[in-house]
């Protein structure tokens, strides 16, 4: 391997920053994008299809505002998932939409006054 990543992964590492947006928020539009796309494009019937939708529209809401919140990203994303169950036609983007949530789940505490 030569260290590129995996097809349809995201390489936040070697993403540009412009100005200062954080690239995990880039990431995150991009994940939200391609997810809405594929459920748009899938023919077949979904009973919780709107659930889906509704979480994809908050992480989309959440990726514009360019400060998401690390839990209100993994309930969505749940949603997502939930409602997809094993739509193997999702899967592949449903995995980089985690994977791009996981990206905000690593940042490091900030250290409490007073202590």
């Amino acid at each position: 391997m030569d260290g590129a990543p995996a097809e349809g992964a995201y390489d936040v590492e070697s993403r540009a920053v412009r100005g200062v947006e954080d690239p995990r928020v880039e990431a995150l539009r991009t994940a939200v994008s391609r997810v809405r796309r594929e459920l748009a494009a899938l023919s077949a019937e979904l009973s919780d299809r709107s659930v889906a939708e509704d979480a994809l529209a908050e992480l989309a809401a959440m990726a514009q505002t360019g400060t998401p919140e690390v839990p209100r990203l993994r309930r969505a994303l749940l949603a997502v998932a939930g409602a997809v169950g094993s739509v193997s036609a999702l899967a592949a983007g449903v995995a980089q939409l985690r994977e791009v949530i996981d990206l905000f789940g690593a940042e490091v505490p900030r250290a409490r006054d007073g202590g």
